[in-house]
């Protein structure tokens, strides 16, 4: 027995099926297209979800709710974690250089779950009013900054 001597067991792998090859192929003439219509020709494609004129599953299920277009989605920072920052100023850059917040594309928010024993110079794109009261009384101070899309408040 040898490395050389394996073989897949008979039926395991099938040849790849080769068409548009002529009579001989079995799949010559119309490539296993069928006769005229649309998906017969060049260039035709099924749209994700098609069914053939069959009303599609994504019309046939019920719609439920309601999506606001103008929700502005934070990115979340509570003070504990705020506790552990070394410098005297925090904003978004600091921030997501400390990997507590991931993206520039997201505005920032401050919220008041922790204590905050030093006094910080906070800026951010909002801040919860827990947040902001639990800042100023530690002594530091809470500046919004604007943020292109976000509500300012």
């Amino acid at each position: 027995m040898d490395l050389s001597d394996l073989k897949p067991p008979s039926g395991a792998r099938k040849p790849r099926k080769r068409i548009g090859r002529g009579p001989g192929s079995g799949h010559g003439k119309t490539s296993t297209r069928g006769h005229k219509g649309q998906y017969s020709r060049s260039g035709a494609h099924w749209r994700p979800g098609r069914e053939g004129g069959q009303m599609p599953l994504h019309r046939r299920l019920p719609k439920r709710g309601f999506h606001n277009p103008f929700r502005v989605e934070y990115q979340v920072v509570n003070l504990d974690a705020l506790a552990n920052v070394t410098t005297e100023a925090v904003d978004p850059e600091s921030l997501r250089r400390l990997r507590l917040v991931r993206t520039k594309t997201k505005p920032v928010k401050i919220l008041g779950d922790g204590a905050i024993e030093r006094a910080l110079v906070v800026r951010a794109h909002a801040f919860s009013r827990t947040a902001q009261e639990k800042i100023t009384a530690a002594g530091g101070r809470c500046e919004k900054i604007p943020f292109a899309g976000a509500e300012q408040a």
